[in-house]
């Protein structure tokens, strides 16, 4: 059994940062690929950040340059930094892992864990 609980959410204002963590228990963090998707008012559940196969970190276009994926083994954490927020990353964010290669890390039916969820709110 493996278990992905997110924390870190909340509220800030726009150009503000957050930094999410996933805290995976159950089996070894490090055999596993993890990532985050977000789902957004009035949008489909989509890929944020990954960190795959051979430490590959695919990001989405909309947060190149402003969100950043890690993996801290050693205390089977991974993490999303947020920089510079905007409205539009509003959302529930959603902690993922693959139990093998990710062929593609954007269809949410290849994912095999899910996290619960965390809110983040960005507005004044």
């Amino acid at each position: 059994q493996v278990q992905l609980a997110e924390s870190g959410g909340g509220s800030v204002q726009p150009g503000g940062s957050l930094t999410l963590s996933c805290v995976v228990s159950g089996r070894r963090f490090s055999s596993y690929a993890v990532g985050w998707f977000r789902q957004v008012s009035g949008e489909e559940r989509e890929i944020v950040a990954g960190v795959i196969q051979t430490g590959l970190t695919p990001y989405a276009d909309s947060v190149k340059g402003r969100f950043t994926i890690a993996r801290q083994d050693g205390s089977n954490v991974a993490t999303l930094n947020m920089n510079d927020l905007k409205a539009e990353d509003s959302g529930g964010y959603f902690c993922v892992g693959w139990r093998s290669y990710v062929v593609n890390w954007r269809d949410r039916n290849e994912v095999d864990y899910w996290g619960q969820g965390t809110q983040v709110t960005v507005d004044w």
